[in-house]
């Protein structure tokens, strides 16, 4: 059976990417639709088809776009799949071909209802006057559109909850897939200079790894430092760059950032740390099971994806509160973390399971 990957707009970089990537393995006959295509290494190039928008700026503001979205999936022209998949966190599940692909079967991966619409506390673009007078009806034409789908799937039961009550569908939860393989393995040279940044830093540490961005809250990871009296490493790059620096001048010794570290840099950060440590709330959270492919102990949020990949007093300790008592108390829990177990269930999410799920969801 022929048929057709659907996705909002693919970048270089991106978990969203990965899936479509991942879905081209198990589908390689598919071509994919996007409304444009910043990508153009991923695929090949006769695989990919862009939409109108890509021939405007607006392929460079996705907010400026936004409007145009709705109506562009509805008019795709024609296409001879038998069916269709909508990698979908906006507007892509709203996908209708004319020809033979207008009644293919529809399924849906979704990683969330569009925010700005159904959640605008998680997204800024939906504060905007203008958004708001247009939400009402963009609600029930998008509810409308889920109903399209034979089947929904949600990448966890934190986004599962979310889609009953923003789309009244029931979703399969299949889990994205994470590189497990990449960071089990040992493939990949740090370079003299890696080696020295790694012997600089002190033999125990806690670390946060993510975007400096505020919704990642990597002061958190700082408070849980100081609260443990434990040093801390910081590893990525951000807005927040500059107030992390600050910081660690502030508290030398104490706090340590390590910029931009490569996946080598990085899986080594991960197996070094005494516990990496995640406060955000994440849909999914791709970088703890990262991390516990590594061996490391996970110390996350009770809310959120992540409470779904890391299992409290096994792989890593589960927070309700990131208080000073409870983020020392979970510090001293991680003590009693194999690295065994923590690898063991990070294979459980890994790409060669995220394909055999996905075959089999489409192919039931």
């Amino acid at each position: 059976m022929s048929g057709v990957i659907v996705h909002e707009w693919l970048e270089p970089h991106g978990g969203a990417e990965k899936v479509v990537e991942q879905l081209a393995r198990v589908y390689p006959d598919a071509s994919i639709r996007a409304l444009w295509n910043d990508a153009p290494l991923r695929f090949e190039s006769d695989r990919v088809s862009e939409t109108w928008l890509a021939r405007t700026p607006l392929r460079r503001h996705k907010g400026a776009a936004l409007p145009f979205m709705p109506t562009t999936w509805r008019h795709l022209g024609h296409d001879d799949s038998e069916w269709i998949v909508c990698s979908s966190h906006l507007f892509s599940h709203h996908a209708r071909f004319s020809g033979p692909s207008r009644h293919a079967d529809k399924y849906v991966y979704a990683y969330t209802s569009a925010r700005y619409i159904w959640h605008p506390e998680l997204d800024s673009r939906g504060q905007s006057a203008l958004v708001r007078l247009a939400v009402p009806p963009l609600k029930r034409i998008d509810r409308a559109r889920a109903q399209e789908a034979k089947s929904i799937a949600s990448i966890s039961r934190f986004v599962q909850d979310r889609l009953k009550d923003s789309w009244r569908r029931d979703s399969e939860v299949i889990y994205p897939p994470v590189e497990v393989a990449r960071f089990a393995g040992d493939d990949g040279d740090l370079t003299e200079r890696e080696d020295e940044i790694l012997a600089a830093l002190p033999e125990t540490f806690l670390l946060g790894a993510s975007r400096f961005i505020p919704y990642k809250r990597l002061d958190l990871v700082v408070e849980t430092g100081r609260a443990a009296d434990v040093p801390v490493v910081l590893a990525g790059d951000g807005p927040l760059l500059s107030q992390f620096e600050l910081i660690a001048r502030e508290e030398p010794g104490a706090v340590h950032i390590v910029k931009s570290p490569s996946h080598a840099l990085l899986r080594e950060l991960y197996r070094r740390c005494l516990a990496y440590v995640f406060p955000a709330v994440e849909d999914f959270g791709i970088m703890p099971v990262e991390a516990m492919a590594t061996g490391a102990a996970v110390i996350a949020s009770s809310v959120g994806g992540a409470a779904e990949t890391v299992v409290d007093g096994e792989t890593g300790v589960l927070l309700d509160v990131f208080d000073a008592r409870h983020m020392r108390q979970a510090v001293d829990r991680v003590g009693t973390v194999r690295a065994e177990d923590s690898v063991a269930r990070a294979w459980q999410f890994d790409e060669a399971v995220f394909r055999r799920r996905i075959a089999g969801w489409i192919g039931e």
